[in-house]
């Protein structure tokens, strides 16, 4: 393990980090030579050429039954070797939408309760404006995952939720959604027209949304632990247990059927802050006009949920050292 001469580093081939990322995950060379389609003599000969060329052993090669380990140096490299493999994902995307040309697939992320009141709408006005354009949605309640997703190149865009997540990412803002709290249309609170304060939300029982970030969690602005009932991303599903009188929720106010039968949604006195939601995308790959007219057509769907104001405070990105900065 002798080549350190930074030109011999010109010799990393992406199979070279694919095989050493496989051995990561899988703890296996065998394992990570199905996973690749490789031999399991071709991993292990691309994983010894990579630690010749940058001058280290990048693998604990433990024998018999025990899982394979990466040493610190290999931990380091995996992780380098990761981006490297997302940006070609990322440049393989750029190609293929760029090879489309104004037709082909906009691949955007999106989360249940953007759906009705801003992504419906949105949808039907891209749809009429780019008629060639077909938008293939993914929607899961886990935002991170949406922007690994981007990362790697195989969405476009995502809806996701400020303040925006480490990784190579910009995102403009699009509205700040306020918490209400949704109680039984029998409830005293709010009935009397003064607004519960956090103490009172406080001392109920409470459903809330599943798998989101802590920074999103309105309940996590209460003192002291929360008495959660019940966790759910089902919007209905919240809904028919607070007018069964299970307990009351905290959600925003996208989120909130006024028509349902059976609840109230009562506005808080000095509440969490409200959720700013945002569109981001892979700050390396170079928006395409469908691409930027969905940006557009949000803002604009956005600005009439804002009562006509302007949303588009500022474009965020975050750096490569995770901090975020204004552009």
């Amino acid at each position: 393990m002798l080549m350190r001469d930074p030109d011999s580093w010109l010799g990393v081939e992406v199979r070279h980090l694919a095989a050493l990322d496989a051995i990561a995950r899988e703890r296996s060379f065998s394992r990570a030579a199905r996973t690749l389609g490789y031999t399991q003599s071709a991993v292990s000969q691309q994983v010894a050429l990579l630690e010749r060329i940058v001058g280290e052993r990048l693998v604990e090669r433990s024998g018999g039954p025990r899982p394979v380990s990466l040493t610190p140096a290999g931990e380091l490299m995996v992780r380098h070797g990761r981006r490297i493999v997302d940006q070609l994902a990322a440049a393989r995307a750029d190609l293929a939408a760029w090879s489309a040309g104004s037709a082909g697939e906009l691949r955007v992320g999106t989360y249940h309760s953007v759906g009705a009141k801003i992504l419906a709408p949105v949808v039907g006005r891209l749809a009429a404006a780019l008629p060639d354009v077909h938008v293939a949605l993914v929607e899961t309640p886990d935002e991170g995952q949406l922007l690994r997703l981007v990362e790697r190149g195989e969405l476009d865009l995502t809806f996701m939720l400020y303040p925006l997540a480490d990784g190579p990412f910009v995102a403009v803002e699009l509205l700040r959604d306020p918490f209400l709290l949704l109680v039984e249309g029998g409830s005293p609170l709010g009935a009397d027209g003064r607004r519960p304060t956090m103490a009172d939300v406080a001392r109920l029982p409470l459903i809330t949304y599943d798998r989101v970030r802590d920074v999103t969690r309105p309940e996590s602005h209460l003192h002291g632990a929360p008495r959660v009932v019940l966790r759910s991303n089902d919007d209905e599903t919240i809904h028919g247990l607070v007018a069964a009188g299970m307990g009351a929720a905290l959600l925003p106010q996208l989120s909130v059927d006024r028509g349902f039968p059976g609840v109230r949604a009562i506005e808080i006195d000095m509440g969490p802050p409200p959720r700013v939601i945002g569109l981001a995308w892979h700050r390396d790959r170079d928006l395409l006009p469908a691409a930027r007219e969905f940006v557009a057509t949000t803002e604009r769907v956005c600005a009439g949920l804002a009562g006509g104001q302007p949303v588009r405070t500022h474009v965020q990105a975050a750096d490569s050292t995770g901090r975020n900065s204004s552009a």
